[in-house]
């Protein structure tokens, strides 16, 4: 400790002595407990500390072949150190989370980990939307190792569009077995990460046919390669997409199917059957087959977290140790942190990764109740969680992608050097705009929920918690006066919400009665709709994260003020990045 405190740059040193509360409060409140802290650091230095998962050569200097043969190589040897921790009992269940995710997975793999889909989408799906029967069989032989599986839904011609998507699976009663195939060029699955070389099975959504009728999509599990050559099977055709703008190590691929058979068994049944004679039993709950998406969804936001604090570290580290210029003739260059600008540019970025913590912890419990409450046939949440899990991701995942690049810019030049890591978390943190559902479509999704809701509130119907403040709206504008307090601040976050909201519908319904078709009325108010779920998603993380602060009683006076401060910040800076809405919608609300 002695020879790192000499080691440590005067700068950085002096800035730390500075500190009103102590630090470690800081990191137990993003690691949960001094216990899970110490579980976090003992995890990092077991993995980190061995060389065998290490790089020898920067990516950059790689070809595209070794980086995917390296990045396969590391991921083989993470998993041998997990199975040694297993049979120690030291082996935690968020281990593999961590593991997988952006915690200590964008440590270990700079270029993506080619087994992310395997533990993030296949288990995950085969848990949520098999059968018992059809989980003992297959999880038991994806812990064997037997099975690597992927997640096979976005084709090249459609996306989040789900509804869209060509694959079939066409049921065959005859044989008992379920026919696939892909129709037309851009019925190719495309994206999914490890198909490209790694994965032998895959979860496939098609649309399923059976009866002479089409069904919708639903999942089923297919075997792509043998199992001891890793050669395709005849009529599945199975290849690399190429080089991206980064995660180059998870090896996405495509996917075509040539009158592929599968056993009926491998339609995942949990929800939705098909019979042995071709008999259709619907599920009691559509919603229910996008489980996985919810649950992958609610997990970026902990990604996106980490990618945005680590952007946020080196960018405040740098402007401690980094002089230019002066402030005043007479005195030496300061350090850029020093100047205003450079504050503006960095600190709202500190805010929201709290912002974003408390939001992520909040909608991950949620998701843990909604999934206990299914096991009982009670969907009443699921609507409230699939609406909130859409615009977080999208809101989130785009402030965080901006954010990284505006922390890259305020690093100047050496912000563009890859030795800084900002251009790979801004790469990480953009692909996550577009995959697991576009973020404008997953607004739209949001909006649905809203026009819906406020209808609701209209007929003076009762809403769920996150949507509750449309009730006031719905009764009547009631002005109050303007107080300039964080209060007064959310209750305008609330009206600005609402009212786009209430503009966005009743927008929406003037051209239906106009004549203009639903669909066409939809799309000629999308602007509107996106704008209304945007700021639905910022009244939530606005209530959260002053909520949250609210409850700090264990903490420090002092670290509990640092805390207020960080998320008056967040509500004032995001309250002025839109204040066009704010002035034009808020404004009847309060008067001075």
């Amino acid at each position: 400790m002695k020879q790192q405190k000499m080691n440590m740059n005067k700068d950085l040193q002096y800035e730390r002595s500075r500190c009103t509360f102590d630090p470690v409060e800081v990191t137990y409140l993003f690691d949960g407990s001094p216990e899970k802290t110490k579980r976090r650091r003992d995890q990092e230095q077991y993995f980190l500390d061995d060389l065998a998962l290490k790089e020898n050569v920067a990516m950059k200097y790689k070809s595209h072949k070794e980086i995917y043969e390296d990045s396969l190589q590391i991921a083989c040897n993470v998993l041998q150190k997990v199975r040694e921790l297993q049979c120690s009992g030291k082996e935690d269940i968020d281990l593999l989370l961590h593991i997988f995710g952006a915690r200590l997975g964008s440590a270990l793999f700079e270029g993506g980990n080619p087994l992310v889909l395997h533990y993030a989408m296949f288990l995950p799906s085969i848990l949520g939307q098999a059968n018992s029967e059809q989980q003992a069989y297959w999880i038991n032989r994806a812990w064997a190792g037997d099975v690597i599986g992927t997640y096979a839904q976005t084709e090249l011609g459609h996306g989040t569009f789900l509804r869209g998507l060509e694959t079939t699976a066409t049921y065959d009663p005859e044989t008992k077995e379920f026919v696939l195939n892909s129709p037309t060029l851009t019925s190719y699955k495309w994206w999914p990460g490890g198909l490209g070389h790694t994965a032998n099975h895959a979860i496939v959504v098609a649309q399923l046919y059976t009866q002479g009728e089409c069904r919708g999509i639903h999942l089923f599990v297919v075997q792509l390669r043998d199992v001891e050559t890793h050669e395709p099977l005849k009529g599945i055709i199975i290849g690399e997409i190429g080089t991206k703008l980064g995660m180059n190590g998870v090896n996405n691929g495509f996917l075509g199917f040539r009158d592929f058979r599968i056993p009926r068994e491998n339609m995942l049944m949990k929800n939705s059957k098909v019979l042995e004679d071709g008999t259709y039993i619907k599920s009691m709950n559509d919603k229910l087959t996008y489980g996985t998406m919810v649950f992958v969804r609610v997990m970026l936001l902990q990604d996106l977290l980490h990618y945005l604090m680590k952007a946020v570290t080196i960018a405040v580290r740098y402007s401690v140790v980094r002089r230019q210029g002066q402030i005043n003739p007479e005195q030496p260059e300061v350090q850029i942190l020093d100047y205003v600008t450079q504050q503006h540019k960095i600190f709202p970025h500190i805010a929201t990764c709290f912002a974003i913590k408390v939001t992520a912890s909040w909608v991950w419990d949620m998701y843990n109740t909604v999934q206990s409450q299914l096991h009982q046939a009670d969907y009443e949440k699921l609507p409230e969680l699939h609406s909130l899990s859409c615009c977080l991701k999208a809101v989130v995942s785009a402030d965080t992608a901006a954010g990284i690049e505006q922390l890259r810019l305020s690093c100047g030049g050496h912000g563009y050097m890859t030795a800084s890591n900002l251009p790979g978390l801004y790469g990480l943190a953009t692909a996550v705009c577009t995959y697991e559902g576009e973020n404008t479509v997953l607004l739209l999704q949001t909006a649905r929920y809203l026009v819906k809701s406020w209808k609701q509130a209209m007929n003076g119907e009762p809403l769920p918690d996150s949507v509750e403040y449309l009730n006031e709206a719905a009764k009547g504008v009631k002005h109050r006066r303007w107080s300039n307090d964080l209060e007064c601040l959310i209750d305008a976050y609330d009206a600005v919400a609402a009212g786009s909201i209430r503009l966005a519908a009743e927008h929406l319904d003037r051209r239906i009665r106009d004549g203009v078709p639903m669909e066409e009325a939809w799309n000629q108010t999308g602007t509107e709709l996106t704008q209304c779920a945007e700021a639905h998603a910022r009244v939530f993380m606005v209530k959260t994260f002053a909520k949250a602060v609210k409850q700090l009683n264990s903490k420090s006076e002092e670290f509990r003020q640092v805390m207020f401060q960080l998320c008056e910040l967040y509500i004032v800076y995001w309250a002025l990045r839109n204040v066009g809405n704010f002035l034009r919608v808020s404004i009847d609300f309060f008067r001075n």
